[in-house]
């Protein structure tokens, strides 16, 4: 349901200082807009998200307790608050400015701006949530792909697992002309990485569609893949590694991400029972984004 004119949907909660980011990339799923802040001589800091829609509350407090789980933090309690706004969209589309990420340049569709000679353009928009390119996961995933672009010239089939705004999946379509399946378990991320698909494009390689991990036949019929790129988060990867391993394709690739740096020994460990070792990691501000072969 739509928030009446001249209000919107906030989401809040308090956690440590250390477990910021971490919320806010799963807030990142159900708002448009996401925040934190701390008070003066306050251990705990507020994060925020802010919504022109009805959050799924279920969804949200599910999130939240799966994160928090990894995190080995007390869950949260998660305030929804319906408060006036004063064009928070507006404040969100200023506050996201091109981005780039090795060869891949990251913009908002609503400027104006033209793409650096020898970029790839990847147009997003700034105002729906699930993912601007800004988050130091995107970014790994993205570097990650940039460099195996530079080794390898021949990628044919892709999944995005958790495609999100779709990014990742229109960044591999993009660089080498591959068709890709899309995924992810929330169907607005799937509307989504359709429109995107669209305006960058590359609508006709990219199919989404709803998924909880590889449960959709679509993933199945497409399978096996050269690549699988899956931004998500530590616990739903480990409890997918073995049926990565049974998708990727014999000389295939698979990037992880979604990972606090701690989690690489877990991630590693994970896989290798599902017949995949760490190739190349990436860490960016605590972030940690993995390359697997077999």
């Amino acid at each position: 349901m739509s928030a009446p004119k001249g209000t919107v949907w906030r989401i809040s909660i308090r956690v440590p200082d250390t477990a910021t980011d971490a919320f806010e990339t799963a807030f990142q799923r159900f708002a448009g807009a996401v925040s934190s802040q701390a008070r003066v001589d306050d251990p705990d800091w507020m994060v925020e998200g802010y919504a022109d829609a009805e959050p799924d509350r279920k969804s949200v407090e599910t999130a939240v307790a799966a994160l928090a789980r990894d995190l080995e933090l007390p869950p949260p309690k998660v305030r929804f608050d319906l408060e006036p706004t004063v064009d928070w969209l507006t404040q969100n589309l200023q506050s996201f400015p091109p981005v780039i990420w090795g060869r891949y340049w990251i913009a908002g569709t609503h400027l104006e701006d033209r793409c650096p000679p020898g970029k790839v353009p990847l147009r997003i928009d700034a105002g729906t949530a699930f993912g601007s390119g800004e988050h130091p996961t995107t970014g790994g995933c993205l570097t990650m792909i940039d460099g195996l672009a530079k080794r390898r010239r021949h990628i044919n089939n892709v999944l995005d697992l958790g495609c999100g705004s779709g990014i990742l999946g229109i960044a591999a379509s993009k660089t080498w002309g591959a068709a890709v399946t899309a995924s992810d378990i929330d169907p607005e991320s799937v509307r989504v990485t359709r429109r995107h698909a669209a305006i960058n494009g590359v609508g006709h390689a990219v199919k989404a569609v709803a998924s909880a991990g590889y449960g959709n036949a679509v993933i199945g019929r497409a399978a096996p893949f050269d690549l699988i790129i899956a931004n998500i988060l530590a616990r739903p990867l480990a409890q997918l590694a073995h049926d990565l391993g049974r998708h990727l394709a014999p000389d295939g690739v698979a990037i992880i991400s979604g990972l606090l740096t701690r989690d690489g020994p877990w991630m590693a460990s994970s896989h290798r029972h599902a017949g995949l070792h760490i190739a190349k990691r990436i860490e960016i501000d605590g972030w940690l984004t993995l390359m697997l072969c077999r």
